[in-house]
């Protein structure tokens, strides 16, 4: 059962799977740190959980990596500078891991604005789902790309549009008015531009592989991840040291810098809930670079996978942690999700029998 070959099905569903149990641990877990303590919970500033979860992340993230020498990328040329030997494709893999620096904590701080997992899951979903189907207009256009995007991708994409349009339209009274807020539409406006990035790098390399060269993506990872750490650690030892160096008193450095020097007593469980974050990189790197596939349509099962594991994270709040319930938006995204996936699997079929056919993948 769980003896799969590289691009299949079959390692596509593992993936997934792995990729929604981490993502509900991930999105309960943020809403449980940061709880009212007088309800119970942890009550951790958002500052402070968005410190100890990043470095749980990174941790697993960059240990992994590291322990395994993934690091050996396998590469299509070994370029020489000074006496200096590397892969030609660490000049674009280190500005992916610039960017991987970027999106690690604007997505966590998406799920601490005010709304439920569900809704910050949709709405980052849908953008990256918008900037997978242009990443391939681009790349076909290029002539780097080289398969087409079947008309069921295409319609997956609509429906996935509409599961996210529920959520930024549909505001009733007492609601979060996402648009209107500064905050988050410039968490947002940050995470749109720095994926744009990273999904065309990542693309292209999957796409621009060498005959006889594998498509290595646990070494695009690696290089990816050990960047991100690097400027993640710097971009922390600068904000750290903000309020002396500059005299400021600005409240979020302020926790920024609380959160090291006076931790809160739980933060060490808050470190270890973020390995499930880190667990969920090399899920959704995976699949995105999946061997075969457009980025349209492995965009879309990494997304909406996530989409679904919104609603089971919402609901075990609910449940457990006296979270909010999912309005009526939420369950009609829902529908619209499922469609999506429908149409998902109908051209999943179609590529298996293409890919079979021009022996890209074994087939058994």
């Amino acid at each position: 059962m769980w003896k799969t070959t590289e691009g299949s099905t079959g390692r596509l569903i593992q993936l997934s799977i792995g990729y929604f149990i981490f993502y509900v641990i991930t999105g309960v877990s943020v809403k449980y740190f940061t709880g009212s303590a007088t309800n119970g919970f942890p009550g951790m500033k958002q500052i402070e959980y968005l410190v100890y979860n990043t470095i749980g992340g990174n941790f697993i993230a960059l240990s992994v990596a590291l322990a395994l020498r993934w690091y050996h990328i396998k590469s299509n040329k070994i370029i020489t500078f000074w006496k200096l030997r590397f892969p030609q494709e660490i000049l674009y893999i280190i500005p992916s891991g610039i960017c991987t620096a970027v999106v690690i904590p604007t997505t966590t701080l998406m799920y601490l604005l005010p709304i439920s997992v569900m809704v910050a899951m949709v709405i980052m979903r849908a953008s990256v789902i918008i900037i997978s189907r242009v990443v391939d207009a681009i790349q076909i256009q290029q002539g780097i790309l080289k398969k087409n995007v079947y008309p069921e991708e295409n319609y997956a994409v609509l429906f996935a549009l509409l599961a996210a349009a529920m959520n930024i339209v549909w505001v009733a009274p007492g609601d979060f008015d996402f648009v209107n807020s500064v905050a988050a539409v410039s968490i947002l406006s940050s995470y749109i531009v720095v994926y744009s990035i990273r999904i065309y790098i990542m693309n292209y390399y999957k796409n621009t592989r060498a005959i006889g060269v594998k498509l290595d993506n646990n070494g695009f990872f690696a290089i990816e991840q050990i960047t991100a750490s690097i400027v993640m650690v710097s971009a922390g030892f600068v904000l750290f040291h903000s309020p002396e160096w500059f005299q400021t008193t600005n409240e979020h450095l302020l926790i920024f810098q609380q959160s090291f020097v006076e931790p809160h007593m739980q933060w060490g469980w808050a470190v270890f809930a973020g390995l499930a974050f880190g667990m969920v990189a090399f899920f959704s790197v995976f699949i995105f670079m999946f061997k075969g596939r457009t980025a349209t349509f492995a965009g879309l099962v990494n997304r909406l996978t996530s989409l679904v594991a919104g609603t089971a994270a919402t609901l075990v709040s609910y449940f457990l942690f006296q979270g909010k319930f999912p309005k009526a938006q939420d369950w009609i995204s829902l529908v619209f999700i499922l469609i999506a996936v429908g149409f998902l699997s109908r051209a999943e079929k179609k590529r298996i029998r293409e890919l079979a056919a021009a022996k890209e993948i074994e087939v058994k």
